[in-house]
């Protein structure tokens, strides 16, 4: 029985510009289950933060194109074919989402407090007395400390950890079924981004919340991902629970990612593993495999032709010349380093 509260299927999105047609997002695929956590993990740039606009809708038209053989379903309901009215039922009571940057995020003239009510008066048809209280009751799920009084601050009076705080209870005020997390511990230092990351742990099991995390670091998903997808030039180049990503992944470039993590067990003092090169342009068609030229493991057939996906179990997958039968058998950078 299918019981996926989200599904994606070949999602393309293009942005218009004087230059040409980029294409930011390729053919990306995904379904997510209910109290699921599903991270998001590549470089900047690579489609991961336009992937989660797509599902929220919140790509401009004038600028953006999801192409028509795109598909988003919400419990079966098309995303793409909802019109504003159900939209705005949609953005917030039932998906909503974190930004990267709270202190741009949040309305430096409004108090954090106030925030948090005007989303519960829009979504959740409360009067103000009733906002107010609510309000404040969010504030205490997601921790703020002296609540009450943290109410009429403005964002420019809390540090970091404290917005990013607000961010989280103005996103949960309408207890929405699923959660998008856009780097919601950037710029925070590494206490306060464990501190997040177990809030938003917490507050998944005890509101059984689905969430979608988009990040470029693979130490932040460790301990907190239930799925990971490695997304690269627009497209999921390798995909599997957190344990076959950690412990068995296949892709050359998510061995880079591995390996450009730092480890505490780390007891030599070589320099940190740093992936050379740059991303491909995204204007150009990319008709073979986009890591190829930054790729220390590369084939003639990779710059010939795209690699299928194979299916090396039922939650693992991964796209890479390396799985063909004929292939050398390498063993992986990230693994190599340790031993």
């Amino acid at each position: 029985m299918n019981n996926n509260i989200l599904e994606v299927k070949d999602l393309r999105v293009s942005f218009n510009t004087y230059a040409g047609e980029v294409k930011a997002v390729r053919g990306v695929d995904f379904e997510l289950k209910p109290g699921e956590t599903l991270a998001f993990v590549g470089e900047s740039g690579c489609g991961k933060t336009v992937t989660a606009k797509a599902i929220m809708r919140l790509l401009k038209e004038s600028v953006a194109e999801i192409k028509k053989d795109s598909s988003i379903l919400y419990n079966g309901e098309d995303v793409l074919k909802m019109d504003k009215k159900r939209l705005h039922e949609y953005r917030g009571n039932e998906v909503s989402m974190i930004f990267q940057d709270p202190m741009s995020s949040l309305n430096p003239t409004m108090s954090c407090g106030k925030q948090v009510m005007e989303s519960l008066m829009l979504h959740r048809g409360m009067n103000k007395e009733e906002a107010k209280k609510e309000a404040l009751k969010m504030f205490e799920l997601v921790r703020i400390p002296d609540a009450e009084k943290r109410l009429k601050a403005y964002p420019h009076q809390l540090s970091g950890g404290m917005r990013q705080r607000v961010m989280i209870a103005i996103a949960l005020a309408c207890t929405p079924s699923i959660l998008i997390a856009d780097e919601p511990t950037t710029a925070l230092d590494v206490t306060i981004q464990a501190q997040i990351m177990d809030l938003l742990n917490d507050l998944k099991k005890e509101l059984n919340t689905a969430i979608i995390l988009v990040t470029h670091d693979l130490g932040v998903v460790a301990n907190f991902a239930d799925r990971i997808q490695v997304m690269y030039a627009g497209q999921v180049i390798e995909r599997g629970t957190a344990k076959e990503i950690f412990y068995d992944s296949k892709h050359p470039y998510t061995w880079a990612l591995l390996s450009s993590v730092p480890k505490l067990a780390k007891t030599n003092k070589q320099e940190l593993y740093a992936l050379k090169g740059t991303p491909p342009d995204l204007i150009l068609p990319l008709e073979h495999c986009p890591f190829a030229d930054r790729c220390q493991y590369c084939m003639k057939i990779c710059r010939q032709q795209m690699p299928a996906e194979t299916k090396l179990s039922d939650t693992h997958k991964v796209s890479c010349w390396l799985m063909h039968p004929s292939a050398p058998k390498i063993d992986p950078l990230y693994k190599r380093e340790e031993n």
